[in-house]
């Protein structure tokens, strides 16, 4: 996730939320407000509010609930940690891959983590991580706690540079698996990958790892947009992407929610739902609205916006971190609510899709330092993980008590 040394002297950033409406097709009252007869709140009377209740991680970075309760927390050098509520953290890791992990950059290692839809039955884990000896971006899956029966199932070459890796994995309700990938690495998109649908660098890959398929690992499903498209890896899902950090997958309507990291001027939020497979999110053409690099604006290319972009440039934030729709029961005021944040700022952004087209937004207060990830327990509840501090907090919405007139 591109973290970058900040100036000395830093100008308070605004947050600036672009709300597109006339790009966006409208949700239907399920999707933005989930199953719940509370009806939503609007947002500006929520605060979010964090509990820490688990410290002691070494640089974690990806987290994902378990049917069990349990929340199992990725660290970057290739362990995997178990958190339940009831018993806290538990002091060994429950799954070490330390022996083929390449953490030696600040963005190397151990990226992704997610349980197979068939979790309780086969304990099958599904990881991303930059692999020994070259950081080869990779996708695996590996029985929880048998880290010698791992089977390697897609690659990346990603030598060059250590940062851009992408990394997160997540199951639609489909049932396929998707995974993000960064653009190689470097600044400027060096090797020119967002635009260029024959490699899978700046991307998100969906894949059925259901069935195999000449000789593959996997499957590409039938209706990915570019199976037919000569000279382009049938992988992809959608593309244009620098760093897509951390994404989600929103399971009311299996829509994509995609923090992407910019190159110093612009952080964005893209919300893409299936019927815009496909999508062009335009690096490095663009870097959120603005242009960025003419001469990958091709024409007659359509481009899909952004729903939200915030400055970057001359302000105290650095670094999108995607979050996740909030689906739990404890607040069904919020239900239906994208949560993100910023790894300097550690603002919490709230977009809700509206019912009649485009996007309700507010900054809701903030989280602990350095967020990294966010993710949801069996019950939908949310967390946070802090990076260096090694924290993990619980995330609860607030209504803000109204002010009184004297």
């Amino acid at each position: 996730m591109s973290r970058r040394r900040r100036p000395a002297t830093i100008l308070a950033g605004l947050l600036i939320l672009t709300l597109s409406a006339l790009l966006s097709p409208p949700t239907s009252a399920t999707a933005s407000a989930g199953p719940s007869r509370t009806r939503a709140v609007p947002l500006t009377d929520l605060t979010v509010v964090s509990e820490r209740v688990a410290f002691g991680l070494q640089r974690p970075i990806a987290i994902t609930g378990l049917p069990d309760g349990r929340m199992l927390i990725a660290e970057k050098a290739g362990t995997v940690r178990a958190y339940h509520p009831d018993t806290g953290l538990a002091a060994d890791p429950v799954l070490d891959l330390t022996a083929r992990i390449d953490a030696s950059d600040n963005e190397r290692g151990l990226l992704g983590i997610t349980p197979a839809p068939n979790f309780a039955r086969t304990g099958m884990l599904y990881v991303a991580y930059t692999s020994l000896p070259a950081g080869a971006l990779t996708l695996a899956r590996v029985p929880l706690g048998a880290p010698d029966r791992l089977q390697v199932l897609l690659t990346q070459e990603h030598a060059e540079y250590g940062n851009h890796n992408g990394g997160q994995v997540a199951f639609g309700r489909d049932g396929y698996l998707y995974w993000s990938t960064g653009d190689g690495g470097g600044a400027n998109d060096p090797f020119k990958s967002g635009q260029n649908l024959g490699t899978l660098l700046g991307k998100i890959v969906r894949i059925d790892v259901n069935r195999s398929c000449g000789g593959k690992p996997y499957c590409v499903p039938f209706d990915n947009p570019f199976v037919r498209t000569p000279g382009a890896r049938p992988e992809i899902w959608v593309y244009g992407l620098r760093n897509p950090w951390k994404f989600s997958i929103d399971p009311v309507d299996n829509s994509l929610w995609i923090g992407d990291v910019g190159q110093g001027l612009i952080e964005e939020i893209n919300h893409i739902r299936p019927s815009q497979r496909g999508a062009n999110l335009g690096w490095s053409c663009r870097e959120g609205t603005p242009v960025f690099d003419q001469t990958q604006c091709r024409p007659g290319v359509r481009l899909t916006d952004p729903i939200a972009e915030y400055d970057h440039y001359m302000t105290e934030n650095c670094s999108i971190i995607g979050g996740l729709v909030y689906r739990g029961s404890v607040t069904p005021e919020a239900r239906g609510t994208y949560i993100a944040s910023d790894y300097c700022s550690t603002r919490a952004f709230a977009i809700r899709p509206k019912s009649t087209g485009g996007y309700e937004s507010a900054e809701i207060g903030t989280f602990p330092t350095q967020p990294t990830a966010f993710g949801a327990d069996v019950n939908g509840e949310l967390y946070v993980l802090s990076d260096l501090p090694g924290w993990l907090s619980k995330v609860r919405f607030e209504r803000v008590q109204p002010v009184s007139n004297r």
